[in-house]
């Protein structure tokens, strides 16, 4: 069929303009109203997002051939997201990875927070920022489309001092990629460490393994841990062990190397320190048999692989069991305990100041 020029100029430039969108979504536990969120870049990508937990419900990018599929894992309803999950997708804090003991020093005043991980702090607590509804409001820019979220934390929220006021904005542009930014304000000296928790599979979700992704991750060192995961406070080299991906390797070619690193995280949950400052590479992966890459680039100090070791058949999506390392994270962050290891990059946040961290998604095209 021929059509006009100008309405072939109306319709081609109609599709490339970005957009947002709400519906309603359901309620939480106690009768509030949720919203999920759909964003679409010029190229057609497209996350989902709910104002419950902040979580990116899914994100559909395309493959070598045009096919696009959802890439991260999850529900597809809001039920299952209001009982306990494996953190898929969400806003996590307001200390996301762990605490060692549960507690720490700040100013000379011992804070005990929530032990949900054994004697351990992990993710915010019992019900940290992965449960919380918090306001939204949406953006038109001129490069793409913007969702942004706000949640004030009480003092004493999971035993955190302080009031901490804090917004995340998603946005999705169109040079195809996906910017997380975190602000956050107190009006107490608290510490905080806010990541993003979703699980990803660039053959799509329900692809039964991520083993077959190849990874790039520019860190020479990471924190060694013990038994528990917990920080040591040792920086230790990577360089020549299973953990090292300075070079790309397929994420199951050495997962099951006889390393001790490797058999404390049954697999990889580690924290790697990335080198430089600013806005820096933090990871590159890539599907070769689907075609597709990512590469995060983040102003955070670290980066948390895991490989989804604890997964055990989760139902997910279109009636999908997410079986054992059938996923990949990559939480950039600050380092695990900081709070307790004075020689890391501080987590401490005091009035009059502002924490702001930026990690972009970002998809080249197959």
């Amino acid at each position: 069929m021929n059509l006009p020029l100008t309405l072939f100029i109306t319709l081609m430039s109609s599709a490339a303009i970005a957009s947002i969108t709400s519906t309603p979504w359901g309620k939480t536990t106690t009768g509030e109203d949720v919203q999920l969120f759909t964003l679409t870049n010029a190229s057609g990508i497209t996350a989902r997002i709910t104002n419950f937990g902040g979580i990116l419900v899914s994100l559909s990018t395309p493959d070598k051939a045009g096919q696009f599929a959802d890439i991260v894992l999850g529900y597809d309803s809001l039920e299952p997201y209001l009982k306990k999950h494996p953190f898929f997708g969400c806003i996590t804090g307001r200390y996301a990875n762990r605490i060692g003991g549960a507690s720490f020093v700040l100013d000379g005043t011992t804070y005990h927070v929530t032990a949900n991980s054994g004697k351990h702090h992990i993710h915010g607590g019992n019900f940290g920022f992965d449960e919380k509804l918090w306001s939204a409001s949406t953006r038109t820019l001129p490069d793409g489309v913007a969702l942004d979220l706000t949640y004030t934390s009480p003092a004493g929220e999971e035993g955190f001092p302080g009031n901490l006021a804090c917004k995340v904005t998603y946005t999705l542009r169109n040079d195809n990629s996906l910017a997380i930014d975190y602000h956050a304000t107190t009006d107490a000296p608290t510490v905080l460490n806010l990541t993003n928790h979703s699980y990803f599979n660039l053959a799509g979700e329900g692809h039964p393994t991520a083993l077959d992704h190849e990874l790039t991750i520019p860190a020479e060192t990471f924190t060694a841990t013990d038994e528990n995961l917990i920080p040591t406070g040792e920086i230790t080299s990577l360089i020549g062990t299973p953990l090292d991906f300075t070079q790309p390797h397929l994420i199951g070619e050495r997962i099951e190397a006889d390393f001790l690193p490797l058999k404390q995280g049954k697999g990889y949950d580690h924290n790697f320190i990335l080198p430089g400052t600013g806005l820096k590479l933090a990871a590159r992966v890539r599907h070769p048999a689907s075609g597709r890459t990512m590469e995060i680039h983040t102003t955070e100090p670290a980066v948390q692989l895991y490989t989804a070791n604890h997964l055990k058949d989760a139902p997910g999506k279109g009636n999908h069991t997410y079986p054992a390392r059938s996923a990949f994270c990559l939480e950039t962050q600050h380092y695990p305990d900081s709070p307790n290891h004075p020689h890391f990059p501080t987590t401490t946040l005091r009035p009059g100041e502002t924490f702001h961290s930026t990690t972009t998604l970002t998809f080249p095209t197959p």
